[in-house]
């Protein structure tokens, strides 16, 4: 009973989410809403954390199998993607790259700046 109730929280929230994303004229989607509508209940405790926990860190676990549709879907098209992988591969690599590097930076910076404020209390 505990799982259902979570799962209506998280997928209540994501229905809310789609409907900011119906009525909003922004190029936003709906699960975009939802995870920050999410986070900010969150953070206010709204919701508590114990609302949710087990049920996000189920559909955390079982990710990986939405992604197999998507493989075995790009595989019954490789004859037509043949043509685009080495652009494709390569674009990959290179935002997998940038997203590092500027992911690494910006907690280098946070990090800095969290223990500035440490050393002047």
């Amino acid at each position: 009973m505990k799982y259902i109730k979570q799962s209506c929280v998280i997928f209540g929230i994501t229905m809310i989410g789609e409907l900011f994303n119906a009525l909003l004229p922004l190029p936003v989607p709906g699960g975009v809403y939802g995870l920050f509508l999410l986070l900010a209940g969150l953070c206010t405790g709204v919701i508590k954390l114990k609302h949710v926990e087990e049920t996000g860190n189920f559909l955390l676990d079982i990710m990986p199998l939405m992604f197999v549709p998507v493989i075995v879907g790009l595989m019954d098209d490789y004859e037509i993607l043949k043509a685009a992988a080495v652009p494709v591969i390569m674009i990959s690599v290179l935002s997998t790259i940038a997203v590092m590097a500027v992911t690494g930076k910006f907690t280098e910076l946070l990090i800095g700046i969290t223990n500035k404020g440490e050393h002047d209390e």
